[in-house]
């Protein structure tokens, strides 16, 4: 075990965001996800939600500073909502002052074909999906 990292980081978690650059994106998704008709990289950390392995995994990148659209949910389709407190789970579980971003679920699957990767998590829950962008450390 890496002190200070996450026991919830998976090793091909962590070589996939050290290889990850500015404006790049990964998703976390919830286990009813279609990861591996989206993507080529998929990762399991099924032991876990995406609200942890969020916060776990923002103790060790920024998120991209320069766009509003750094922490991405899908939009809920027709009556559909989210479950109750999803999004506050993950607004928590974000960097103070991140807001969330949401898309439609097609756009969602599009980007998640560009994105580094795909984490499949514990997550149950409807719409539990989340896209992050990375950004920049800050160096002073």
């Amino acid at each position: 075990m890496l002190k200070g990292i996450s026991p919830l980081i998976p090793p091909e978690l962590l070589y996939q965001l050290a290889r990850m650059g500015h404006g790049d994106e990964l998703v976390l998704s919830d286990i009813h996800f279609p990861a591996h008709s989206c993507n080529q990289t998929v990762i399991q950390a099924r032991g876990c939600e995406v609200s942890e392995l969020a916060a776990a995994i923002c103790e060790l990148i920024e998120l991209d500073q320069y766009v509003p659209d750094k922490a991405v949910v899908m939009k809920t389709v027709g009556d559909d909502r989210y479950p109750e407190g999803l999004l506050d789970e993950y607004q928590r579980a974000l960097p103070k002052g991140t807001e969330l971003y949401s898309v439609e679920r097609f756009e969602f699957y599009d980007r998640t074909q560009s994105a580094s990767c795909v984490v499949v998590t514990g997550t149950t829950r409807k719409y539990g999906n989340l896209l992050l962008k990375k950004g920049v450390t800050p160096t002073n």
